[in-house]
């Protein structure tokens, strides 16, 4: 009778054990499926040329929306797991495939300019490495500039900020694993069809938390996909990817064409600024580019940047 006892003690152990862990890979923000590496994306995405988008739009700030320009820059490139640098040897074991990221925001408020600029590294392979490596942001203003860079090590977020700004200082500490909203670009860019949906724990935005000068806690967010019937972004068959924020009043809206490579067309983020009132940044595409840009470094090259849209320097 005392065997049988243990023996049903021990099941019943085992079932809720086996259902914790169910309940556990469930709600994991992080459980996204690989995305299938067809020829046509490694085509594009392997052919040694980054991607190039320029995007104008207005910068919510203060209490007004100021004329604002974003580069997004995606390319595919090595890197160093344990380092988390771009592989430059080639020799390491340790090297992955990411598809990096490099988002720049440019925009004045009156007579002064801000300019932030923010690097993703999210491994191609999510069954190998189903979290964004790396993830810095700088933003720098004429009042003073801050830099934030997070680490993913052992499931945590190693954070480290070094800040202008008295209340925040230099600061050291880390984070549990989850989703970032700065690596949903990246993610759309992989596949959109691997994307989460619904109620989730994830990471907001640096440039956000730069601008609000927020913690980069975890915070409840609302993820939903749905099909763009609206007129202000353009492109063929597109998609809006909604991020909603209950505790902070925010929605992030980035739009995406359904089909091959999922361009980005632009995006949204309205949230209370001085004041309290509701605003909203928006950028919209103008063009987009494949290019070497890393060798367009002459003065001949010059002439390009007119040809894409980006804004003369005096």
């Amino acid at each position: 009778m005392i065997r049988s006892s243990f023996l049903y003690l021990f099941i019943l152990m085992f079932i809720l054990v086996g259902c914790s862990h169910q309940e556990s890979q469930q709600r994991s923000p992080l459980a996204l499926n690989t995305v299938h590496q067809t020829d046509q994306w490694s085509d594009y995405w392997y052919a040694g040329e980054a991607e190039i988008s320029i995007y104008h739009g207005k910068q919510a700030r203060y209490s007004d929306q100021h004329p604002a320009q974003a580069v997004l820059i995606f390319v595919t490139e090595d890197f160093l797991t344990d380092k988390q640098v771009k592989d430059e040897s080639g020799t390491s074991n340790s090297s992955v495939s990411v598809l990096k990221t490099n988002w720049i925001k440019r925009f004045t408020t009156g007579i002064y300019d801000y300019s932030q600029m923010t690097s993703v590294f999210t491994p191609v392979n999510a069954n190998q490495h189903p979290g964004t490596l790396k993830i810095t942001t700088s933003s720098q203003d004429w009042c003073g500039q801050s830099f934030v860079q997070l680490n993913l090590r052992n499931k945590q977020y190693h954070v480290q900020l070094f800040s202008y700004f008295e209340a925040e200082n230099d600061q050291d500490f880390k984070v549990r694993e989850h989703l970032t909203e700065d690596e949903l670009f990246n993610r759309i860019r992989l596949g959109p069809d691997a994307l989460p949906s619904g109620e989730i724990e994830l990471i907001p935005g640096t440039t956000y938390a730069r601008l609000k000068h927020q913690s980069l806690e975890p915070t409840t967010g609302v993820i939903r996909s749905s099909t763009y019937d609206g007129e202000m972004f353009s492109g063929q068959d597109l998609e809006v990817l909604e991020v909603a924020y209950p505790e902070l009043e925010r929605t992030l809206e980035i739009y995406y064409e359904s089909k091959f490579p999922h361009a980005i067309a632009g995006w949204s983020d309205t949230y209370k600024v001085t004041g309290g009132e509701a605003l909203t940044s928006h950028y919209e595409r103008i063009s987009t580019i494949k290019s070497p840009y890393w060798s367009l470094h002459d003065l001949e090259d010059l002439p390009l940047r007119k040809e894409m849209g980006i804004s003369a320097l005096p």
